[in-house]
């Protein structure tokens, strides 16, 4: 598609870094700078449109100057098997001197030798989750599906809600029949 090395310096260069949770809109910022002495049209495309809101998402750079794109990822059900295949692309072109702003016809006009393109890849990252520690709670859970906890020597060890329920259980009793032991005279 575009020939041309990209006059825009972007920053990140190479890919967009979104960090969990996905339950609310996470923000990434992407910084683009014009280091010319000429104006400069961008815009901003995704392979996923309904996932991602962008402001600005196209406009006019003018010489020596910068800006920061919000690129804001809508919330979803992460599911870290799933691939994430998502890709930005920052298309840039010299602004004609008679235009001053961007619009559709100025990229469907323009001919392809004067586009120039900058790929970026979308990494979800999740945030550092503390060790999950076993409480009474936590152990209240029927059935007998995993439950991971931590220990004190920070092992991980697997155990089934069953066995968990049963020795908090079993501590309850002990310490109920302590309270109800009649004192020995």
């Amino acid at each position: 598609m575009a020939n041309k090395e990209q006059a825009l310096r972007l920053e990140p260069s190479t890919e967009l870094r979104f960090k969990g949770p996905f339950s609310d809109v996470v923000v990434a910022d992407l910084n683009l700078t014009n280091p010319t002495e000429r104006r400069i049209c961008f815009k901003v495309k995704t392979t996923a449109p309904k996932r991602y809101c962008v402001r600005p998402n196209s406009g006019i750079l003018e010489p020596r100057k910068s800006i920061t794109v919000a690129v804001m990822l809508q919330p979803f059900e992460y599911d870290p098997n799933e691939k994430n295949k998502h890709k930005f692309m920052v298309q840039s072109m010299f602004a004609p001197d008679n235009v001053t702003e961007t619009h559709e016809m100025l990229w469907k006009d323009a001919p392809p030798e004067s586009l120039m393109d900058t790929k970026l890849r979308c990494v979800f990252e999740l945030p550092d989750a503390p060790p999950v520690q076993m409480t009474p709670e936590s152990t209240k859970t029927e059935g007998k599906s995993a439950i991971w906890f931590h220990l004190a020597s920070s092992k991980f060890q697997k155990t089934s809600a069953f066995d968990g329920v049963k020795k908090f259980n079993d501590s309850a009793l002990d310490s109920s029949l302590k309270k109800t032991e009649s004192p020995k005279v």
